[in-house]
């Protein structure tokens, strides 16, 4: 393999001594995992945020070896994981991507998404702007996944409606393709949920 692209860091697992393996999300590619040499380093450390924007290069001399990734920062989600709602929906969007996502198979509307959530949660002055997003976010992750989820339209919708859309989806979500995880990735979710609702 070898690959370059501009990716999203999903997941980061730590790996040796200063190793980590890390899952990113590329437009081209789909999911992409690989080792990264002194990750948990001053230097890449905080590169290395689920969230963030990279540079991504990925090489490998066969296809059953893990390849060798680097990365460089374009984009980091740094400034806004000192706010707690904020970091929460960061937190659950790439974990979601990272725990359903088969990798090598592209989904580039999944990759907007992600991308345009991420940057709605960033830059949206209240949960109210960027909830709608994730909500999208999610429904496209499972049409793209082929559980036939339908885009809602929650423009005009206040916050309750948004919030009882969010519930609704959720249930899909446990339901189908986080239904057979053995980790709690759901977990991510409902500490965002625990945080929206002292909005």
């Amino acid at each position: 393999m070898q690959l370059s692209a501009p990716a999203i860091v999903c997941a980061v697992r730590p790996n040796g001594e200063t190793g980590a393996v890390v899952r990113v999300l590329t437009r081209s590619a789909g999911m992409v995992a690989g080792y990264v040499a002194g990750a948990r380093g001053r230097q890449l450390r905080p590169v290395l945020i689920p969230g963030n924007l990279v540079a991504m290069e990925a090489r490998s001399k066969s296809d059953s070896q893990l390849p060798f990734l680097r990365v460089e920062l374009t984009d980091s989600r740094g400034p806004w994981l000192g706010e707690p709602l904020a970091a929460a929906a960061i937190g659950w969007a790439t974990a979601l991507a990272a725990s359903t996502l088969p990798e090598q198979q592209a989904y580039p509307k999944l990759y907007d998404a992600l991308e345009g959530v991420l940057g709605a949660v960033c830059h949206a002055p209240s949960a109210r702007g960027w909830l709608p997003g994730m909500i999208a976010y999610e429904a496209v992750l499972l049409r793209e996944l082929g559980y036939g989820a339908q885009l809602p339209d929650l423009a005009e919708a206040d916050l309750a409606a948004l919030l009882a859309a969010f519930d609704a989806q959720g249930r899909r979500l446990a339901r189908y393709p986080l239904a057979d995880r053995r980790t709690d990735v759901m977990g991510a979710r409902t500490m965002l949920r625990e945080r929206l609702a002292r909005l």
